[in-house]
């Protein structure tokens, strides 16, 4: 390599820029700060996202959304890393100007996370003043070359032996730092230990399952469970940590810790969570058994003055939505949960505490980590999806999806087992109904349903011929409702339209 060459000083601005990271994220890391300056700029980014984007976002790429968006970030800062080095062989002033724009964007989006404070902008400082020191030492050898030509051999040896020890201790710092800073993994250790008593385990009905083994199963494992928020380092609060306030329009601000909530006593119940993204025959939604307290409980204990209509959840992370007041206080059993299928949340799911409200879309209700319920009116208030073009209510759509066959399936011909899924929640379904071919609606099996707020699996048979074809599929809710073929994009309010396969009929 010759050290009068571009390529020296860019490897140098980017070991010194890796370096800056390292430490940065090493003292995020042992102060056990939620996010690290790259993740606060990542979630900022998600923040200021339109929400027609956001969507698009999701539907192209799914849950790769947001390490696409790190990786996006990682490889701008690599960019500006090499842009500072260049500058460096020119100019001292110039790559300051880069170090202190880039650490300007760090503290711009730490300061706006959510309760965040001095001490949270001390990574970014820390990674400031690594990017300042380093340059200078490791651009020096390449300096000392083109000033004297007749070192060129011996300074590119010094070069290559610092740049490489640097970027070896930038590897060591961050690993230090990663495991100095245990605060995460103890409470996932604290979650593992934990004890509820009043937490069941599920049993799930035989009459549930409508016998097809490839249908979705009717309860979903957390495993499988879907996953959709803005954050992208969640949060990880222990228990004894954790509090919940409850004030705005009530006559007595209550705040409550995680003991005080589970000794008011749990309530249990299956409940099926929609996301407003999901696509017709999307796979967003899932059917967990959710163990709880009431918030309607908890709504009157405060005393909630008659002219409010919604409460504003805020997650540690920062993110709220607002709720419809009657969907928290009305017999659908809305919870703050701690347990989901028998054991405590999973900590992506909302460790230690989360909403759920049975009817609603998550966007304006399924508030992970909740810390505070601010009782207020719509009008004077701002939410992170309604200001992105999301409608303000949210009640979930009737819907029903095709589960058996997949599209683009080879089957045999003859009679044909179909199967799949429907839901209307806060008032259940009372038929589902299959047509072939654009042929008339017939109505299928529906398995039972112990509530109104889950899904019901339903099968059926069509006799198929060699060749190809089509199914679809229609729900018809208690109420009469029969599901709308008309189409409509997840925006604002929930997609809608009739599920709708090909597949194909092998030869005999």
């Amino acid at each position: 390599m010759n050290p009068s060459s571009r390529l020296p000083w860019a490897l140098a601005g980017i070991v010194t820029g890796i370096a800056g990271l390292a430490t940065s994220y090493a003292v995020a890391m042992v102060l056990t700060i939620r996010e690290s300056p790259v993740v606060a700029v990542a979630e900022l980014v998600i923040r200021l996202t339109p929400g027609a984007l956001a969507e698009q976002a999701i539907s192209l790429v799914g849950q790769l959304d947001k390490p696409l968006l790190v990786g996006g970030i990682v490889l701008f800062l690599l960019a500006m890393f090499a842009l500072a080095g260049l500058m460096a062989r020119t100019s001292w002033l110039k790559p300051q100007l880069v170090w202190l724009g880039l650490a300007t964007a760090g503290v711009v989006a730490v300061l706006l996370q959510r309760g965040a404070g001095g001490v949270d902008v001390l990574p970014v400082l820390v990674g400031l003043l690594t990017w300042v020191a380093l340059l200078p030492a490791l651009t020096a050898p390449l300096r000392m070359g083109e000033s004297h030509p007749e070192l060129e051999s011996r300074e590119r040896r010094v070069f290559l032996m610092v740049a490489g020890v640097l970027g070896v201790a930038a590897v060591g710092v961050a690993v230090a730092g990663r495991v100095v800073g245990a605060g995460r993994r103890h409470v996932i250790e604290s979650r593992r230990l934990l004890r509820l008593d009043e937490v069941t385990l599920p049993e799930v009905p035989a009459a549930v399952s409508s016998g097809l083994a490839e249908v979705t199963p009717w309860q979903t494992p957390n495993d499988d469970f879907y996953l959709i928020h803005t954050a992208i380092s969640v949060p990880a609060i222990e228990p004894k940590d954790w509090r919940l306030r409850i004030h705005g329009m009530v006559d007595r601000e209550l705040v409550l810790t995680y003991d005080d909530l589970i000794a008011r006593g749990l309530t249990e119940s299956w409940v099926t969570l929609n996301c407003v993204s999901n696509e017709v025959g999307g796979d967003l939604i899932g059917n967990a058994w959710w163990s709880g307290v009431r918030v309607a409980d908890l709504l009157q204990e405060a005393g909630v003055r008659g002219d409010a209509d919604c409460v504003l959840q805020t997650s540690e992370d920062g993110w709220n939505c607002a709720t419809p007041l009657t969907a928290l206080t009305d017999d659908r059993g809305a919870m703050l949960a701690v347990a989901m299928n028998g054991r405590p949340l999973p900590i992506e799911h909302g460790f230690p505490v989360r909403t759920v409200v049975p009817g609603l879309y998550g966007y304006v209700s399924a508030t992970k980590w909740v810390v505070d319920y601010e009782v207020t009116r719509f009008g004077d208030v701002a939410a992170f999806w309604t200001e992105r073009g999301w409608s303000e209510l949210g009640p979930v759509k009737i819907a029903s999806r095709i589960d058996v066959p997949r599209s683009g399936a080879d089957v045999d011909p003859g009679t044909l087992d179909v199967g799949g899924m429907a839901w209307k929640q806060r008032t259940g379904i009372e038929a589902v109904e299959i047509a072939l071919d654009g042929g008339a609606w017939e109505r299928v099996s529906l398995a039972a349903a112990p509530t109104e707020d889950t899904w019901v699996q339903w099968s059926g048979t069509v006799d198929v011929t060699p060749g190809d074809h089509t199914l679809r599929v229609r729900a018809i809710g208690k109420d009469g409702d029969v599901q709308t073929g008309a189409i409509a994009d997840v925006v604002p309010d929930g997609a809608t339209g009739w599920h709708t396969v090909d597949f194909s009929v092998r030869d005999e």
